[in-house]
Order: structure tokens, then C-alpha cells, then sequence
């Protein structure tokens, strides 16, 4: 393996960050001021590293054929400067789209959906706990002063949600894809809304139930561990949230879950879509390897569109689009929040994953590996922009009769936005 030397040395003069690299047959190849350390264990890994395929680099090292040692920011920083373009520029044509489609049929039946998000969300509360705000917010935080803390953040987005859906007191509202329940808790808390949530997680399930009681909310929050497409329609709701849960749903049901959203969604009421979205028009996945270390080890069956197909979706099921807005960069910095939190937490990290046993092979080392890859990974993918995120609200116009004539298109969405900033 000497022909992979110079290749290495080369790829060493350009980082911009010093490192180390400790060969498997012992040697070390470094540059002075090292501040990360990779300890390869087979050649096989080490071949990866020079062909700067980053997602099987990030497979070794969950997988225990390389060591790291350092700061995760620092090891980004690298990694940005090994990648060969921008990983989210794919060259698609009909065949690789077919195959797209056909993929995510088969990954999101009703079974598979509930098996990936137990996968990726029942990990542990506890270990979710070591790194999320108070609430366990896990999603985008919304940092509308720069000095915010993150539970500040998390706080400031659940308001800024509520705010845009224009919440009442006594308004039914649903919440898709609950989590936590921080924002069906924090809705019926500061806006008296009756409030109902689902989600696919048992963990989560359970955890809602227990806030509900332990608040004194049982007459008017509620949480079913139940699929959107279950769902019953007969009794429609004021308004809607959906928040970091159409990422799940697959390109190939997102006409059913518009539609749904369409038939649970009053006349005049209005939704709101936050979630993932892709920073290229049309790609499969991530590039350099880095899509298929998400879809093995953290997110399986996860899909991302850009916002323009998500809004094509959500007008063809009859739902007008009223005010659309870009957070990537409020992601960026949630995910360092996250990251750091983590990094300060590794060896409680390591000790709750082992309690918590039998979940993804019941191998703590290799799951806490996974997240700091991801962790730190997905803050990189949303500085580079190669994915960002979108609060998308919408409505369904209501076609009143008024004075003898067709309102038509009308909702209660007022003509300017003040509103939700006041």
C-alpha cells in the first residue's frame, strides 16, 4: 500500500487544519501543530480517505476500523476540504429517477415507517436528553436575537410557529409528528388551544402522556400513537402543525400526505409545514458517500425534496401557500448547539446507551459514534447549504358565499405579516 503515500502526503499539504494519520502498519504521517489525529486500522479504510468518499471514512469509524481523536469541529473543517464539489450536485436522468421512485415505495408502508422512525426516535430519551433544551425540541431552533441560548432558541420557535398559525384560545388544533410535545404543550400553555398531537414513537408517546398529566392538561391535550394516514377525517381541525415530519414521508406519498393534511384542515384554517429541505432542485442523495451513511446508521427511508416540489404537492392538494421561510442558517447553529452539547456529555453519552441496551444491536459505542458523525455532519451540510429548511404556511381556502357572491380563495390570513412579529 506505499502507492497510497503520496496521495496522502499531497492531501495533507491542503488541509486547514493539521493532522495526523497513523497508517495501519504503525507509521504516523503528520503535519507540525497536529490537531487531529485518524488511526486506521485497515488499508481497505485508509484507500477511502484518499478517494475522499467521506460517508465510508464516517462508516469505519462508526464501525471501529478508525479512531478519532479531536474536535468534532475540527474534523469538519476537514472534511470540507476533502470533498471533491458540492456532494448535493447529482446529474439525474429517467433512470435514476425511476429507481428514486421505486425505492421510496417500498420504503414507506405503513410497517416501515413505524420501524424507521422507532429506529432513529427511540434510541433513548435519556440520552436525547443530554443534548436537546429543557423541552427536547428536536428541531431547528429559531434564534431571533443572536445572544439567545439554545432553550431560548427552541422557545422562540414554538412562538414563532404559533404566531404564524395566528393560534386561539379554544381552536382545535393537530400537531403531526409530535415528538417531545414541546410544541402541543407550549400551544395550549400560552394560547389555550385544545390540542391534539400523534406521533409513531412509543418513547415519545409515553413521555407526552406523562407531561399532560403531571401539567393538569388532560381535558384539552391529548397524544395518539398513531399514522397521519389513520387519521380521521370527520371532524376537521382550526389548525395545523407539521414540524420536521414531511422529511419522513417519502416522495412517493407526499400527494397522500397533502391530500390528508387538505381533508384534517377546516375551510379557512390554516398549516404549517417546517422541515428538511434538499439545496439542489433534483438529486438522489447526498454525494461522497455521505447520503448512504445517513440512510444506514441514522435516518433509513428519510427522503429530502426541494421546497419548490414540496409546494407543488401542497398546491395540487388544493392548499394555497401564504408565506414561505428559509432557516438554514438558524439549523447551522442549532446543530453546533447540539454537537457541543454532546461533545461536553460523550462519556454519560456512552454510559446511558449501554443502560438502554438491545436498540440498534445494543452496541452504545457504535450508536454514539453515529450521532456524533451525524451531529456535527448535518451542521456542516447546512452551512454549505446543500440542504436547508423551510416553515411553509398554507391554507385551505374556504369558498364562502358572502352577499350573494363566491369569496372564493379566502381564509383568515390577513394582508400583511406584522402580525407575526408584534
Amino acid at each position: 500500500m506505499s502507492s497510497l503515500l503520496p496521495k496522502i502526503e499531497s492531501q495533507l499539504s491542503t488541509l486547514p487544519v493539521p493532522i495526523t494519520l497513523q497508517l495501519p502498519d504503525g507509521r504516523k504521517v503528520a503535519k507540525p501543530g497536529s490537531r487531529v489525529t485518524l488511526a486506521f486500522s485497515e488499508w481497505s479504510a485508509l484507500a477511502k480517505l484518499t478517494a475522499r468518499q467521506i460517508g465510508a471514512i464516517g462508516e469505519a469509524y462508526v464501525e471501529g476500523r478508525v479512531q478519532i481523536e479531536g474536535k468534532m469541529r475540527d474534523l469538519i473543517d476537514i472534511a470540507v476540504s476533502l470533498l471533491p464539489g458540492n456532494p448535493a450536485e447529482t446529474n439525474t436522468n429517467w433512470w435514476s429517477r425511476l429507481q428514486r421512485r421505486t425505492k421510496s415505495r417500498g420504503s414507506h408502508s405503513l410497517g416501515k415507517d413505524a420501524a424507521q422512525i422507532e429506529f432513529h426516535y427511540d434510541v433513548s430519551d435519556d440520552f436525547y436528553a443530554l443534548w436537546l433544551d429543557p423541552r427536547r425540541v428536536y428541531s431547528c431552533a429559531y434564534f431571533r436575537d443572536a445572544g439567545m441560548t439554545l432553550a431560548q432558541a427552541q422557545e422562540a420557535k414554538l412562538d414563532h410557529i404559533c404566531r404564524k398559525l395566528m393560534l386561539q384560545p379554544g381552536e382545535r388544533f393537530l400537531d403531526i409528528g409530535s415528538g417531545w410535545g414541546a410544541l402541543l404543550l407550549w400551544a395550549a400553555e400560552h394560547y389555550g388551544v385544545d390540542a391534539t398531537g400523534i406521533t409513531l414513537s412509543k418513547n415519545q408517546h409515553a413521555h407526552v402522556t406523562r407531561m399532560i398529566e403531571e401539567k393538569g392538561l388532560q381535558g384539552r391535550v391529548r397524544v395518539e400513537l398513531l399514522d397521519y394516514r389513520k387519521l380521521d377525517s370527520d371532524k376537521p381541525f382550526d389548525k395545523i402543525s407539521s414540524v420536521g415530519m414531511f422529511e419522513h414521508v417519502g416522495s412517493v406519498n407526499m400527494p397522500t400526505y397533502f391530500r390528508k393534511i387538505h381533508s384534517l384542515l377546516k375551510p379557512g384554517g390554516l398549516v404549517m409545514n417546517h422541515g428538511i429541505t434538499s439545496g439542489q432542485l433534483d438529486y438522489k442523495q447526498l454525494g461522497a458517500g455521505m447520503g448512504d451513511f445517513i440512510e444506514k446508521y441514522i435516518f433509513p427511508g428519510g427522503e429530502l425534496l426541494h421546497v419548490t416540489h414540496v409546494l407543488r404537492e401542497t398546491v395540487s392538494a388544493g392548499l394555497e401557500m401564504v408565506d414561505t421561510e428559509n432557516l438554514r442558517p438558524h439549523y447551522a447553529r442549532t446543530l453546533w448547539a447540539w454537537s457541543d452539547a454532546l461533545e461536553s456529555r460523550l462519556d454519560e453519552a456512552r454510559e446511558v446507551l449501554q443502560r438502554a441496551g438491545g436498540h440498534q444491536g445494543g452496541n452504545a459505542e457504535r450508536i454514539l459514534r453515529a450521532y456524533r458523525l451525524y451531529l456535527a455532519g448535518s451542521a456542516m451540510c447546512f452551512e454549505q447549504g446543500w440542504i436547508s429548511l423551510h416553515q411553509m404556511l398554507a391554507t385551505r381556502p374556504d369558498g364562502k358565499v358572502e352577499g350573494g357572491a363566491l369569496r372564493g380563495a379566502q381564509s383568515v390570513y390577513p394582508f400583511v405579516r406584522d402580525y407575526i412579529y408584534k
